[in-house]
């Protein structure tokens, strides 16, 4: 069944394409941004000098959007007018795989990135544990972005 062709088999291919760009994974780096940023400009109240060196979970949760990117890209060139429902699905499972884990991976580097630049500010030995912290939160998205290539180059 899965290796008919079908009309119906783009929708699935457009829905993994729409849901992992348009949705999750641009959620999960706005609010990564958005909260890391909140506890940039809370923490250079009081140490003006530590902004720069704060901005490590803004770059890493537009890292996350990245890894969105190239897997819209590697789906939208894999696409064909007459495509079999098995392939669709594959890349819907690819976009929804990278989607809902950069949707993770920008919660968790927002809540660390915000909580860690404000601990920086009052404790500079915690930079360090922080920087830790989030590439272990980064690497939630590095995950989906390894299954989503895998997904996307099966069929």
């Amino acid at each position: 069944f899965f290796f008919f062709f079908s009309p119906y088999s783009q929708i699935f291919c457009y829905m993994g394409f729409a849901s992992l760009v348009t949705k999750f994974e641009s959620l999960g780096a706005a609010y990564g941004t958005a909260k890391s940023g909140t506890g940039i400009a809370a923490m250079s109240v009081m140490r003006p000098e530590l902004i720069m060196k704060s901005i490590i979970p803004v770059v890493m949760a537009g890292i996350i959007a990245i890894y969105g990117l190239v897997v819209a890209v590697l789906i939208a060139n894999n696409t064909a007018e007459k495509q079999s429902l098995y392939k669709s699905f594959l890349q819907l499972g690819a976009g929804l795989s990278v989607g809902l884990s950069g949707l993770a991976a920008g919660f968790a580097i927002g809540i660390v990135g915000d909580a860690g630049v404000r601990g920086t500010a009052q404790q500079p030995r915690l930079f360090v544990g922080m920087i830790l912290i989030l590439i272990f939160a980064e690497v939630l998205g590095l995950y989906g972005l390894i299954v989503a290539l895998i997904l996307s180059t099966k069929g």
